[in-house]
C-alpha cells in the first residue's frame, strides 16, 4: 500500500515557476514508477510526465516538453514536478500517481495509487 500526498500548488502568474511535490508512504518507494497527470474543469486527466524508479527513463506530453521535470529523490521518498513558464492552460487540479511497471505510463487507469491532488492556477 502506497499513500501519496501532494502539495507546492498555488497561485502564480503566466511566465512563473512552482515545483510541486508528491510525499509517499511505504518503504518500496524506489520501486514504483511515479507520474503526474492533472485535470481542468470539464476536462477529463491527462498525462503530464513520468519517471521510472531512477529517473534514467522518463516520458512527458507534448504540451508541457521543455518546460516541466520530473524527478524523484528515492532517499526522500518524494516525487517533484518542476513547471517553469507556466501558461494560462496549465490551471488544472495536478495529481501524483504511482504503479510499478514502466508501461503504457500515459494511460491512467494503469495507476494503482494516486493523490488527493493540489491546485495550480495560472494568471494571464
Amino acid at each position: 500500500q502506497v499513500q501519496l500526498v501532494e502539495s507546492g500548488g498555488g497561485l502564480v502568474q503566466a511566465g512563473g515557476s512552482l515545483r510541486l511535490s508528491c510525499a509517499a508512504s511505504g518503504r518500496t518507494f524506489s520501486s514504483y514508477t511515479m507520474a503526474w497527470f492533472r485535470q481542468a474543469p470539464g476536462k477529463e486527466r491527462e498525462f503530464v510526465a513520468a519517471s521510472n524508479w531512477n529517473s534514467i527513463i522518463t516520458n512527458y506530453a507534448d504540451s508541457v516538453k521543455g518546460r516541466f521535470t520530473i524527478s524523484r529523490d528515492n532517499a526522500k521518498n518524494t516525487a517533484y514536478l518542476q513547471m517553469n513558464s507556466l501558461k494560462p492552460e496549465d490551471t488544472a487540479v495536478y495529481y501524483c500517481a504511482a504503479r510499478l511497471a514502466y508501461y503504457n505510463v500515459a494511460l491512467a487507469r494503469g495507476y494503482d495509487y494516486w493523490g488527493q491532488g493540489t491546485q495550480v492556477t495560472v494568471s494571464s
